[in-house]
């Protein structure tokens, strides 16, 4: 019976089969940032803040199971561009929903907010599943050995739950890492559009990385001024330093 189940994951270990391994594990992590701060921007809408980690947890649990169900059905789905249009247009539509939400305070656009976990699990599921819509197809280019791309995904979703955790913290830290997040949700978008409409037209995958990084890397570029930071610390004048020594 095992036999019959590695073979039909295509189980062959091997060095070459260890490599690409990793090589799946590496375009996981970086092409899931994007995805990562999507999924922190969502979970961070919670009203309740202790409960961001459950919704992160719960929610990529079930886009775990929605992604392997995706991978083992990757041939049936390729042969319809209506999944590929639907991903699209729901990621571009959590783009619009992002930069037409009211500023705040420091004229900075944050996404929905939320009461409860059933709110945040289903959009943090069904984003991810969109995200996994792009990430599939170089998956199983990569490898034709279900057990391989099964364990890059596996990881890449423990990965991506670290990395969203990160996120949750660095988008209260940086200024312009959640618009940065978004707009790499409308360049992942985009790609999914063109993918409809005409295959030649997508960029190739070193032009998505590079640029993710380089998007990121504005991101990154500025941060918050902090409470502590805004308040100028006393210099003491002489008169001071002279009741100082007095006493």
């Amino acid at each position: 019976m095992l036999d019959q189940i590695f073979d039909y994951l295509h189980f062959h270990f091997s060095i070459e089969a260890s490599i690409v391994l990793l090589l799946l594990i590496f375009l996981e992590a970086v092409l899931s940032a994007d995805n990562a701060i999507a999924l922190a921007a969502i979970a961070q809408g919670l009203e309740d803040k202790e409960k961001e980690a459950k919704a992160l947890n719960f929610g990529l649990l079930i886009a775990y199971v929605l992604r392997i169900t995706l991978l083992l059905t990757a041939t049936w789905v390729q042969k319809y561009w209506q999944f590929e249009l639907i991903g699209a247009a729901y990621l571009l539509w959590l783009v619009f929903q992002h930069f037409t939400s009211e500023e705040d305070e420091e004229h900075q656009h944050h996404g929905p907010r939320f009461t409860s976990l059933l709110q945040v699990i289903p959009i943090l599921a069904f984003t991810d599943l969109a995200f996994s819509l792009d990430s599939v197809t170089t998956a199983i280019a990569f490898s034709q050995e279900t057990w391989l791309v099964l364990t890059g995904t596996t990881i890449g979703v423990i990965t991506l739950r670290f990395m969203a955790g990160l996120f949750i913290r660095w988008l209260d830290e940086f200024t312009h890492l959640e618009d940065a997040g978004y707009i790499t949700v409308a360049f992942v978008g985009v790609r999914l559009l063109l993918r409809v409409v005409n295959e030649s037209l997508v960029p190739p995958e070193w032009v998505v990385i590079s640029a993710i990084a380089i998007i990121l890397a504005w991101g990154f570029s500025k941060r918050n001024l902090l409470e502590d930071d805004s308040v100028p610390t006393p210099t003491p004048t002489p008169e001071l330093e002279k009741q100082e020594v007095t006493e």
